[in-house]
């Protein structure tokens, strides 16, 4: 429970990465934080890119960022809707400003970008989108886990392990 008494804020909209949202949200709760899910609207259900459905569990509109400790950002297309949304961009560099974690993961990293808080920090994402985080400024390699400062990113599902250890190391430090 090395987490308990923190509050994670994750995004949710429909085609989101199933195994980018279910298991770092699992794995939080496992460590004993609260993982509140927030998507365009309050309980609705939203479903993943696999078809595997996800209930919201908040509005992103009702958040503040001073209410979380992290954000994890999951990826699959859901990212692309996602940061067309001003209170999502809003919350992230609220966030990220506040020196807290900013976590994405694959197509994840396009919030971060839109949100304006890449220049001069080195990530990794799913290779799709590399040119993106390079010109907004980053630096991009491609490893498994990446942590820089309050950023921590990731390439892929399989890379998952490395993703939450590292957000549980760093959230707990």
């Amino acid at each position: 429970m090395k987490m308990k008494g923190q509050r994670v804020l994750m995004f949710v909209d429909n085609i989101f990465e199933d195994m980018e949202l279910l298991y770092p949200y699992y794995r939080l709760i496992e460590e004993g934080a609260e993982v509140v899910v927030a998507g365009p609207e309050a309980d609705t259900v939203y479903k993943g890119k696999n078809g595997y459905p996800f209930k919201s569990t908040a509005a992103i509109t009702d958040q503040q960022a001073t209410d979380f400790d992290l954000l994890v950002v999951a990826g699959g297309f859901a990212p692309d809707q996602l940061r067309r949304d001003p209170k999502v961009l809003e919350l992230t560099r609220e966030i990220f400003e506040a020196g807290k974690i900013v976590a994405h993961i694959c197509h994840g990293g396009w919030i971060p970008i839109s949100a304006g808080i890449m220049k001069g920090f080195t990530c990794t994402s799913t290779p799709g989108i590399k040119d993106d985080l390079m010109n907004a400024g980053a630096k991009w390699v491609n490893e498994e886990v990446v942590v820089d400062r309050n950023q921590i990113s990731s390439r892929k599902p399989d890379d998952l392990p490395a993703f939450c250890r590292a957000i549980i190391e760093e959230a707990t430090k």
